[in-house]
């Protein structure tokens, strides 16, 4: 018998070494700039990272003074409905949560602060700062109500939730901590991912989940979000959409301007982007689109090189928010590609918008200006020897002269009309 167990147990040695036991990870994101399309990219590519990791939860750290209302609530559905537990803490020491980071916050399975941090003063504002007074109560009670419902799934403090919002109140970690409004107060990431670790947490499908914490795997904030979020900050955007309408109507107007419309299409592009009316990747494929045809367009209108650089610059910007590695399965176009590739388009047409240049104030060559004051011979007469045929340059043309003139008379082009060169009649001295 004993023989036996030793047999089996040498067998599944094996076993057991090909198919260890594989570590969890825990796949960590920052979140440092205003609230924003930007920042729902980020997250989303982040789960795709974490998926592709095989990570078991998402670790947010948050210092933001807050952003866009409608950016909050769809990150806000996305952590609710994710199969990845979110840890959020609210980091640096000296850092916030402010505004939307603070509903963010609450969104998530765990959360905490480090000490000296803040959070709270959710209150919703237009970018003007002023708004109808039934409309801020509208906005005010629908933000409140939503709030609510977050804090109480996860089993934190509704008078938090409701205070942030209708009075703005801000508090310490500390002090949000007694309200219950964060699970934990720490000094430092350590702490709180241990405090997290194996905790009971509620997901999507509201089955109850525990927290797996393992090695944690940074998701680098790469060229893609720095471009997107510089773009897409709330002010910006509002200032970039009705400066790329003014623009547009200004080309429509005044036609031929160029620059006008050629900035106004890009910045309209972008403006849609950042008010969640396209996707980073339509709009990455939008401004390639763009660029194309601005780049045949350049062809054809002459623009002296106003198209096709604005085409190039579409070009680039729309490559780096199309390719995603993470969505694509690891391929990217890396910078080191797409630069060259606009330098050489770059060259082409910024060269031929110089040769248009150039030829703005040089005479056409081959016109009837050229012909003026050049002898030719006489090879025909009409009856009138008023008209008839010269020959010039090797070339036959018709002629007319005020005086009547014979074969083999040498004459000078004095003008022109239409196709007719008009002559006179050298004298011989």
């Amino acid at each position: 018998m004993k023989a036996i167990i030793l047999l089996v147990f040498l067998t599944t040695i094996p076993v057991w070494a090909a198919n260890p036991a594989s570590p969890s990870c825990t796949t960590e994101v920052e979140v440092t700039d205003v609230i924003g399309p930007a920042t729902l990219d980020l997250l989303q590519r982040t789960e795709k990272y974490a998926d592709q990791q095989a990570c078991r939860s998402i670790l947010l750290l948050i210092n933001t003074p807050g952003g866009s209302l409608d950016s909050t609530r769809r990150i806000v559905e996305l952590i609710m409905n994710s199969k990845f537990p979110y840890l959020c803490l609210v980091s640096p020491s000296g850092g916030h949560a402010g505004s939307a980071g603070a509903i963010i916050l609450q969104a998530c399975h765990v959360n905490g602060a480090l000490s000296g941090t803040n959070l709270g003063a959710a209150t919703p504002v237009t970018m003007g700062g002023e708004m109808p007074a039934d409309l801020r109560k509208k906005i005010m009670n629908d933000t409140r109500s939503w709030l609510e419902s977050l804090t109480r799934l996860r089993g934190r403090s509704d008078k938090f939730g409701q205070d942030i919002i209708l009075e703005a109140k801000a508090v310490t970690a500390e002090e949000a901590l007694k309200l219950k409004a964060i699970d934990y107060v720490g000094t430092d990431k350590p702490g709180f991912l241990k405090f997290a670790d194996a905790r009971s947490v509620k997901m999507g499908d509201q089955k109850d989940q525990k927290v797996q914490v393992g090695e944690v795997k940074p998701f680098a904030l790469d060229m893609r979000y720095k471009v997107v979020s510089m773009l897409t900050d709330p002010e910006l955007a509002y200032v970039l959409m009705l400066g790329s309408l003014g623009l547009l109507y200004f080309e429509i107007t005044h036609p031929g301007t160029m620059i006008a419309g050629v900035v106004g299409s890009i910045g309209l592009v972008v403006a849609m982007v950042a008010m969640h009316k396209l996707d980073v990747e339509w709009g990455g494929l939008a401004l390639i689109l763009l660029g194309v045809a601005m780049l045949i367009a350049e062809m054809f209108v002459p623009s002296f090189g106003a198209l096709g650089v604005g085409g190039l610059t579409c070009f680039v910007f729309g490559s780096i928010f199309l390719f995603d590695p993470v969505k694509t399965g690891g391929y990217r176009l890396p910078l080191t590609l797409i630069l060259p590739v606009a330098a050489f388009f770059g060259a082409v047409f910024l060269g031929v918008g110089y040769m248009l240049l150039r030829t703005r104030n040089v005479r056409k060559k081959g016109g009837f200006e050229d012909l003026l004051g050049v002898k030719a011979i006489v090879v025909s007469v009409d009856p009138s020897g008023t008209s008839g045929k010269i020959e010039l340059r090797g070339e036959i043309w018709n002629f007319q002269s005020p005086s009547a003139l014979k074969m083999n008379d040498e004459v000078s082009v004095s003008g022109y009309q239409g196709l007719m060169l008009k002559v006179e009649k050298e004298l011989r001295t």
